[in-house]
């Protein structure tokens, strides 16, 4: 066949995905062995019946057409109501870019803030699209590492360094981290978005979690003196309304910029199917109460492994302020986080995510979400431990 693009064949960059672990877990169950699955954030609750009876009736009654491509306009309102509310920063449809999910809006914000061959920068650990992203829009990934006794904060005079070591014109940040569950603290955004001002690049703020908060509060640097003209806020419903498979997000973006990227849309995307933008539109204006219904299981059992974990002294848990997940320290086992993973799904059928798959800085830890029944989830963390003490016996 024909040679295929390097766009296409360098996302990765040479290496592999990230996603290693979870294909062989799912090889696994399509083969008919039990896995306990702790890798992806998919909520075990799924979407709400109402609003899946919405989606039914949006459909039912020819909402199957072409949706306009910036999303329906009641849609966007409430997204944009929803924004105003949350963050005091005043917000309208001409803000807001609805989106195939929250993947689709970190591309299309990468796409608006990059020149081909621009430099990008990114906090690690990240989310493990966030490189192929960025190369998928032309632009070339930076990492900057942050470090566990620091909380994993970013360290704004290290990014600082690297924005004028590179002329970087982009900086992705996400609060709360995915994977460590770190909130940044106002000091530290303050920090980065003064960075920001200072190199006169965009700030890419990835929100997705905004609503899973146990310690602490969110703040969105949009918020902050002097940044809605210079960022872009990424949002989606997969995480707080468990409508992961729906794909539907949105881009939050200066006017000037969403009138861009409604162009980009139009090449890529064409929009989002209209029945589902009726189902999102449902789900955000009509239940106050689902987002805390949502959210409260991953409290719980956050909550349950503290207990578990403060029971032994070989697995550390990074403290986190929210998200779906624990961030879990196994260096004393003396293996990494990729060969940790293999091992225990190869022993105990348990998968979670190695913390290579989310950048270097995250080597010897593992991501572990909190998505399974809690009695389930009991059981699996109690025998992560145990296997962790074994390997740390051996060593």
């Amino acid at each position: 066949m024909p040679i295929l693009s390097t766009r296409i064949t360098s996302l990765n960059a040479g290496g592999g995905d990230g996603w290693e672990i979870f294909y062989k877990a799912r090889a696994l169950r399509t083969a008919g062995v039990p896995v306990t699955e702790l890798t992806i954030g998919e909520p075990d609750e799924r979407t709400d019946p109402a609003i899946l009876t919405e989606m039914h009736r949006a459909a039912t009654a020819g909402h199957t057409g072409y949706a306009i491509v910036p999303g329906i306009p009641a849609l966007r309102d409430a997204i944009a109501a929803r924004v105003t509310e949350r963050t005091g920063v005043p917000t309208t449809r001409d803000n807001v870019l609805v989106t195939p999910g929250g993947q689709s809006a970190l591309f299309a914000a990468h796409m608006a803030a990059c020149n081909p061959g621009d430099a990008a920068l990114m906090i690690e650990p990240h989310y493990v699209t966030y490189p192929g992203t960025i190369r998928a829009a032309g632009a070339i990934p930076h990492s900057i590492e942050t470090r566990p006794e620091h909380s994993f904060f970013p360290d704004p005079a290290e990014v600082r360094r690297k924005a004028r070591q590179t002329g970087a014109s982009a900086l992705l940040v996400n609060s709360p981290n995915n994977p460590t569950g770190a909130i940044y603290p106002r000091a530290t955004l303050e920090g980065l978005a003064e960075v920001a001002c200072d190199g006169d690049f965009w700030l890419i703020s990835d929100e997705v979690y905004d609503t899973q908060i146990w310690e602490g509060e969110h703040l969105s640097p949009r918020a902050l003196p002097g940044m809605a003209e210079r960022t872009m806020v990424i949002g989606s419903l997969s995480k707080s309304h468990a409508m992961t498979g729906s794909r539907i997000g949105w881009l939050i973006a200066p006017e000037a910029a969403i009138a861009a990227l409604i162009d980009l849309a139009t090449n890529t995307t064409y929009g989002v199917p209209g029945y589902i933008q009726d189902a999102a539109l449902y789900a955000l204006t009509s239940d106050d109460a689902l987002e805390p219904r949502v959210a409260e299981p991953f409290r719980r059992r956050r909550a349950q492994a503290q207990e578990i974990l403060a029971r032994q002294n070989i697995v550390g848990l990074v403290p986190s302020g929210g998200a779906m997940y624990l961030f879990l320290d196994i260096r004393a086992t003396g293996l990494s986080g990729i060969e940790f993973a293999d091992a225990l799904l190869d022993t105990h059928r348990i998968a979670v995510m190695p913390g290579e798959s989310f950048g270097p800085s995250a080597a010897g830890f593992l991501r572990v979400a909190l998505t399974i029944p809690d009695d389930r989830f009991a059981e699996a963390l109690t025998t992560l431990t145990g296997f962790a003490a074994t390997l740390a016996k051996a060593a």
